[in-house]
């Protein structure tokens, strides 16, 4: 008898070193896991956040406002996906709170976008190397029934000065937001991995407004070099800035005016699989934050 409760004890002590020894790793993961600064990964629509939310383990909802996060981890890592709504004002209240709330690592900001440039095609995604407020304008001095001439207006810098930027001749350019050199570095290194049209780097133009006349994104692409236009980048990349956290824009063409490009909403699906891809590359190779 002694041999056996000998035997049975000796297994029962095996059996909770394990158990033990697994419960230290899993909370270790845990641990470190919470420790770590999230990235975020924001989409205006729910076409353009909720697939890549999909992919997250250990997702939890959490909202503010209108904004809708979703907490959760990817190889350990957390991540949180911000959809943050259309439009500039929104994308820059959203990411302020979600700056202010998780203390981000990076910021990623992806979705549509429609060409500027007419070697672009649908589902060819554009890396921020700059992004820039295209809806920033000051209109030429004209009276009264004198008429209106868009043609002349020029871009206007409202960060170039703490005075009127409409009064001051050096805020008559526009204003770039630089995309983060690692975050750069990290996608092109994926973009092998795409193989629903073509990436490149270039510039991502940002406004409320939804440009439909050809000659119009003409003049953008030729004044402000945009290869793309949508409606939030430049918010959060200002927002970015002002708190110091690396930021990088990635858009794909869901539509391409100057060259007949058809909308496509699948676009939308197709540039988080390939966000996926990046920020999983990301967590690889980026030193803990």
């Amino acid at each position: 008898m002694k041999r056996k409760y000998g035997l049975l004890g000796i297994i029962t002590a095996l059996l909770i070193s394990v158990f033990v020894g697994y419960s230290f790793k899993a909370n270790t993961v845990a641990a470190k896991t919470k420790a770590l600064k999230p990235i975020i990964i924001q989409g205006p629509m729910p076409i353009e956040a909720e697939k890549f939310a999909s992919k997250l383990k250990n997702v939890k909802v959490e909202k503010s406002g209108s904004f809708v996060f979703y907490k959760g981890t990817l190889d350990h890592y957390p991540v949180v996906v911000t959809k943050t709504g259309k439009g500039m004002e929104n994308t820059a209240a959203a990411t302020a709170v979600a700056i202010e709330k998780y203390k981000p690592v990076a910021i990623i900001n992806q979705g549509t976008s429609g060409g500027h440039d007419s070697n672009l095609n649908v589902f060819d995604i554009v890396l921020g190397k700059r992004t820039t407020n295209i809806g920033s304008l000051k209109t030429g001095s004209k009276d009264e029934n004198q008429g209106m001439d868009p043609t002349v207006w020029k871009p206007m810098d409202l960060m170039a000065s703490e005075g009127s930027a409409g009064e001051d001749p050096n805020a008559e350019k526009p204003r770039y937001y630089e995309g983060n050199k690692n975050l750069l570095a990290v996608a092109n290194a994926v973009k092998s991995k795409y193989t629903a049209g073509k990436v490149v780097e270039g510039t991502i133009g940002s406004a409320d407004v939804w440009n439909n006349e050809v000659d119009r994104i003409k003049w953008f692409h030729t004044n402000y070099g945009t290869s793309v236009e949508e409606m939030e980048g430049a918010a959060a990349a200002q927002i970015a800035q002002a708190y110091n956290v690396p930021f990088l824009g990635i858009r794909v063409l869901s539509n391409n005016k100057t060259n007949g490009g058809k909308y496509n909403p699948n676009s939308a699906e197709a540039c988080q699989e390939y966000v996926f891809e990046v920020v999983k590359k990301y967590i690889a190779t980026e030193p803990t934050k």
